[in-house]
């Protein structure tokens, strides 16, 4: 069901409250990664620029439910300022007096950015009374946040129960497409996943499993499916008690006649290191104590030829361990493949989103999710609290 966006309420002289997520890197003070700040850009300008009075709040870090100075919102307020080349109003606290006073004093087209929300643990318990006061700053809510939408927080769902809500353009984004991937997407429907886990990805693969007409396995979580297969795998990641369910998955994906991808030939290294002795080994000859730690060329080119064909791909996950500059190839690869491909691509959050960014790739995708865990439980067809609550349009 589409949500009501910024654009269908009039934000003209009303009080916005927009939850946005400046959850970002930074160090000693200093944003260092302001990919984040960037995104919620369109939203917040659209409200200035048709005089709307900002108040934005977000969490940063995990002070559970403390006041903790390194983890305040100064320096982000200073970041945003500098983007917008307009001052950005500060408080000490999100509720209370002096947010009150700031907010109630602010004029059309001037921001305000509250502290750090999860300064009060009432935050991430959904506290009613914490919620109505963090609503009374503003007359309309508006979640930007769709890092954040996947917990029933005060500032993401609580909010939401006295204010008319709807979504800015990030998650207007985001749920177009993710959503249109997962509801209605332009085929053929290449799924690439990666990352360490079977276990973390069990939900996801079902999903997708019913939707996708190409299903790519690669990363840590594939050496569970070739020991499956009754390969030798070594020392790499194995998830032993997902053995039966990885046969599972295949069998399901032959009687459906879906295109189930395995890693052909694995970089294997003798320990994990980045410089690690290594050789490229066919996927069923890991010598007994060596680790898959990456695809081989082998693999990347039957990895890309999917891609090729594709008119809608997913990728969630790294291919091997791309921290690890000799291990990156994989992962590099598929970032490429992806950024020369006709197809729609998206990525979704997390590594994936790490990997393409520093390959500089990003902006060569359609589509780079801002949530790693939001993410993959939306592929998990899961239902995001911070999205069920919006208006419905």
């Amino acid at each position: 069901m589409a949500k009501q966006t910024i654009r269908d309420i009039d934000v003209a002289g009303k009080k916005v409250l927009m939850r946005v997520d400046f959850n970002v890197p930074m160090k000693d003070g200093v944003v260092t990664d302001d990919k984040r700040i960037r995104a919620a850009l369109p939203s917040i300008q659209y409200v200035i620029e048709r005089g709307g009075k900002l108040i934005l709040m977000s969490h940063f870090g995990r002070p559970k439910g403390e006041a903790v100075d390194s983890l305040r919102m100064d320096p982000l307020a200073k970041h945003l300022a500098n983007l917008l080349g307009q001052d950005v109003m500060k408080v000490d606290d999100c509720i209370g007096p002096e947010a009150e006073k700031a907010a109630n004093s602010l004029k059309d087209g001037e921001v305000l950015l509250l502290e750090n929300t999860r300064f009060h643990k009432e935050e991430e318990k959904n506290d009613p009374d914490f919620s109505q006061k963090l609503a009374s700053l503003g007359d309309l809510y508006v979640n930007d946040a769709f890092g954040a939408a996947h917990r029933a927080h005060a500032s993401t769902e609580g909010v939401t129960r006295y204010l008319p809500a709807v979504s800015g353009f990030l998650m207007e984004k985001e749920l177009e497409f993710l959503g249109g991937a997962v509801e209605n997407p332009k085929r053929p429907f290449v799924a690439i996943l990666g990352g360490a886990k079977v276990k973390d990805k069990i939900n996801v693969i079902e999903t997708l499993l019913e939707k996708v007409n190409t299903l790519v396995i690669g990363g840590g979580m594939a050496y569970t499916f070739l020991k499956a297969k009754g390969y030798e795998v070594g020392n790499s990641l194995l998830d032993e008690e997902r053995l039966d369910y990885c046969r599972d998955i295949m069998k399901r994906a032959e009687a459906e006649g879906i295109k189930l991808m395995l890693p052909e030939d694995i970089v294997a290294a003798k320990e994990f290191a980045a410089d690690a002795e290594n050789k490229l080994v066919d996927a069923d000859k890991i010598p007994a104590d060596w680790e898959g730690l990456d695809i081989g060329p082998k693999t990347i080119d039957t990895f890309k030829n999917a891609i090729s064909d594709a008119a809608t791909v997913i990728w969630n996950g790294p291919m091997g361990v791309f921290e690890f500059e000799a291990f990156a190839k994989g992962t590099n690869a598929i970032a490429e493949a992806l950024a020369g491909s006709d197809a729609i691509t998206i990525i979704g959050g997390g590594d994936s989103a790490a990997a393409v960014e520093q390959a500089g790739l990003a902006d060569k995708m359609d589509h780079v999710s801002t949530g790693g865990g939001a993410s993959l439980e939306f592929l998990e067809g899961k239902v995001l609290p911070g999205v069920a609550a919006l208006k419905d349009k």
